[in-house]
């Protein structure tokens, strides 16, 4: 009987760094996780990654969600009442990326602020509160990203947010931190999470980027806060029972991929490196950290060089009529890169 021949493909996908999977090392620590049902609280691998991440960044206590935009929701949920208004950049992955949940589940608007490569800063905050007026929506919290995914991967500067937290203190507002790639900032800027625990009245973070981990996001915050956060967690419907067989996922990615980020952050640098030398690539965004968007012109559109890639098992992604987005992560590997470069200067 003849037997089927296979041919190994090397498939590149840098569409986006959520499409890691975890390696054999993280499966068996999943494996041999200890669970329980973590809605009756007692999942003792879900409580040591809520302990180990509130931790690292001297905040009081977390919370293990599925997603980094329940994560979100659940904190503008908490910090608003129906009718706020809740101020961000006007690429804020809070503000186009989550279904519309702000007005959907807190029943709130957004004054959206164009910032520079989706980053605001203290001044543009202060224009954008409301006065003390029946006819103005009440000004109550200030969402920031970081890394900001939409602006190629921008990491803020301490000091701004730093005086963006002034600004909300002297105006009674919370400060919430969508950190879904906070991660890499921290690496890219050599900060501590310790500084962010320290400043923000919330943070959303991710293990399920550049970490690696298959699922999960925590928010941290006080007590009280995630008290509240965990009821409201309910309401979404994002209660999990035996959640420690991901949440054991999320403790390796923490002990084990950190300090790797920096190997992405390098391999994105070197990709805008190539492209700066084609003429069909126009303006690219700084490189900061793993995240490179870059403008198509000439012979190509932003789907017709993604097609183009494609037919070398290379997946990328046409964020606009004019960008292209590429991420790179743990699973893209230096003979992926050389092969990605190979590609590039061929065409």
């Amino acid at each position: 009987m003849a037997t089927a021949a296979y041919i190994w493909v090397m498939i590149i996908d840098l569409r986006s760094d959520t499409f890691t999977k975890p390696t054999p090392e993280m499966l068996e620590v999943m494996l041999n996780a200890l669970v329980g049902d973590d809605v009756f609280g007692e999942d003792p691998s879900v409580n040591q990654l809520e302990k180990m991440v509130a931790d690292m960044f001297n905040m009081e206590a977390a919370l293990f969600c599925p997603s980094g935009t329940m994560t979100n929701q659940i904190a503008i949920k908490c910090h608003t009442q129906p009718g706020d208004e809740v101020i961000c950049d006007n690429m804020s992955h809070v503000y186009i990326y989550e279904g519309g949940g702000i007005a959907f589940n807190s029943g709130c608007q957004v004054k959206s602020i164009a910032g520079d490569r989706g980053r605001i800063n203290a001044s543009q905050v202060l224009d954008a509160i409301n006065p003390d007026d029946i006819h103005k929506a009440k000004t109550r919290l200030v969402c920031v990203e970081n890394t900001a995914n939409r602006g190629g991967g921008s990491c803020y500067q301490f000091d701004e947010l730093q005086l963006i937290k002034e600004v909300c203190l002297q105006n009674k507002l919370k400060f919430h931190l969508d950190g879904a790639r906070l991660w890499n900032a921290l690496v890219a800027k050599g900060e501590s999470a310790v500084q962010y625990g320290g400043l923000f009245d919330s943070i959303s973070i991710c293990l399920s980027k550049g970490l690696g981990a298959p699922v999960g996001s925590l928010l941290l915050g006080e007590h009280e806060f995630i008290k509240q956060a965990r009821r409201i967690r309910k309401v979404f419907g994002g209660g999990m029972r035996q959640a420690g067989y991901l949440a054991s996922a999320g403790i390796y990615a923490l002990e084990n991929n950190l300090k790797r980020l920096a190997e992405d952050h390098e391999n994105a640098k070197e990709i805008a490196t190539a492209l700066t030398k084609k003429n069909f690539t126009g303006k690219i965004m700084p490189v900061e950290t793993n995240i490179l968007i870059f403008e198509i012109t000439g012979s190509y559109s932003p789907l017709s060089f993604c097609d183009r890639l494609k037919q070398e098992q290379i997946f990328c992604l046409p964020i606009s009529r004019t960008h292209v987005r590429m991420v790179t992560h743990l699973d893209f590997t230096k003979e992926m890169l050389e092969k990605l470069l190979e590609v590039l200067n061929s065409l």
